[in-house]
């Protein structure tokens, strides 16, 4: 008789990185998803294959960013440039959680992890 050797494959968490790009879409209408969808992005990074390591590292980017483009366009929201900032924030959120969701379906990583904008 011959053994099999059974290696146990380390799960992805595709399923919590897709909840997190539609928790921070849910977020334009209730806030506090977003700071949800981060704290799931941070705790699940460690144990993501390496793309998804890259999801999740793209996911806490854009929390972060786009709550530095939120803060200024809010403070900026005195003079009237402000709310073309927020404006220019509800797209570009959008944006990247659908290429990142995109991306994701592809089984790939997001494009460009590193980058500020699209």
């Amino acid at each position: 008789m011959t053994e099999q050797v059974v290696t146990a494959e380390k799960p992805t968490t595709e399923g919590s990185c897709k909840l997190v790009y539609i928790l921070y879409l849910v977020g334009l209408v209730f806030g506090i998803t977003g700071i949800i969808g981060v704290i799931m992005a941070y705790i699940n990074k460690s144990d993501a294959p390496e793309w998804l390591q890259r999801h999740y590292q793209f996911q806490i980017r854009t929390f972060w960013i786009g709550f530095l483009y939120l803060v200024i366009g809010s403070i900026l929201s005195l003079v009237i440039i402000g709310w073309f900032v927020i404006l220019f924030w509800v797209v570009w959120l959008i944006i990247r959680c659908v290429k990142g969701m995109k991306a994701l379906d592809m089984k790939q990583a997001p494009a460009n992890v590193t980058g500020w904008l699209f």
